[in-house]
């Protein structure tokens, strides 16, 4: 896929001048339409993509009784300030990652993606069965929205790096693009972190801007076009081990639909979070080949001293978190451990001892 062909391009309005220029959301014989933004490019693989598909599920769900509108990363707000624009009123719904939103809170990294932490199913366990529902929903509740999971990549790949990486001091100084709780783990490796939306990733690396970047996994990087100006591709991504996106939406405006259009959203998102999965599931691995096949790319592993200095670092931040003074951010905390406590021997006894009985013995 060409990366210009959906990478938006420059000239963004504000936050501020979104709400003063638009009108109120559309009511006509009784129907609503609501604004959704992203803080993904038009037509992007799987999150974008998935963010259309999730507005028009919700449209012909509710039969156009809520019609939900579009707008992709800087169509109506820059794609680092869309949660902002549903608090501020410019737009009823926003579609992103809630680890973009760590400077209000950083318990809501946890409903994203931990160092070290949860897989998919174990966070789609966690939220749904455990509590995790709830206290995303105290959290929340202080800017007045309300959070759904709503897509998931799976564990992702660990990023692109123009020189290879040999051990720790191979990190020292290096400029990085990655997110979340995980960039606070590559600061504690040396890296100087920084986060920037995915259209922006690409010129940063080519201008030397950057000397890496992680964004998701194969299936995104490809279409981005990482590959034409880094060669060293590392995997796994130890600290975004199965990442969620969201679906904010006004709290008060939610809670005033009828109780069928609210159920359609929440149950839309489930679906969306299952079918997200399976799309990054099944081209992912298709577009590592291509990588390596077509592009020359080096596909690497992390060296151990890397991991195993990525792990100290997660087990820190995360003791940190849980003796923090915020009481919301601790009550996550423990909240996500002793969920993890509980869900990792399942992945450790059922699945994991499966998948290298698999590896090992089943030839075909």
């Amino acid at each position: 896929m060409d990366r210009r062909s959906f990478i938006s391009k420059a000239g963004v309005l504000g936050v501020g001048a979104a709400a003063s220029t638009l009108a109120a959301p559309a009511v006509a014989d009784g129907n609503i339409t609501w604004r959704m933004v992203t803080t993904w490019p038009k037509n992007f693989p799987g999150l974008g993509v998935g963010a259309q598909r999730l507005a028009d599920r919700i449209t012909a769900a509710s039969g156009g009784r809520l019609t939900i509108k579009v707008y992709s990363a800087g169509e109506l707000v820059p794609p680092l300030q869309s949660l902002d624009a549903v608090i501020d009123g410019a737009a009823e719904m926003s579609h992103g990652a809630a680890y973009y939103w760590q400077n209000k809170s950083p318990a809501l990294s946890f409903f994203t993606g931990v160092p070290y932490g949860m897989t998919s199913r174990e966070l789609t366990a966690w939220v749904r069965y455990m509590g995790g529902q709830e206290i995303w929903d105290e959290i929340y509740d202080q800017f007045g929205v309300q959070g759904f999971l709503s897509g998931d990549t799976g564990t992702q790949a660990g990023g692109w790096f123009k020189n290879e990486l040999t051990g720790v001091d191979s990190v020292s100084g290096l400029r990085f693009r990655t997110p979340g709780l995980g960039g606070r783990v590559w600061e504690k490796l040396g890296a100087t972190v920084t986060n920037m939306a995915a259209g922006e990733i690409f010129q940063a690396l080519q201008s030397g801007t950057l000397d890496a970047a992680e964004f998701v996994g194969p299936y995104n990087d490809l279409a981005l076009g990482f590959h034409q100006v880094a060669k060293n591709y590392y995997f796994p991504s130890f600290v975004e081990p199965g990442l969620a996106t969201e679906l904010v939406v006004d709290k008060k405006k939610y809670q005033a639909l009828p109780e069928d259009l609210q159920a359609i959203v929440r149950d839309v998102c489930q679906a969306e979070y299952d079918q997200v999965a399976s799309d990054f599931y099944a081209n992912d691995p298709r577009a590592l080949q291509t990588l390596g096949n077509e592009h020359d790319v080096n596909i690497r592993q992390f060296p151990e001293e890397i991991l195993e200095a990525g792990a100290e670092a997660a087990s820190e931040i995360m003791a940190g978190l849980r003796d923090s003074d915020d009481a919301l951010v601790k009550k996550t905390a423990e909240s996500f451990i002793e969920s993890l406590n509980i869900l990792r021997q399942r992945s450790k006894t059922t699945d994991g001892a499966f998948v290298n009985a698999r590896e090992k013995y089943f030839k075909i």
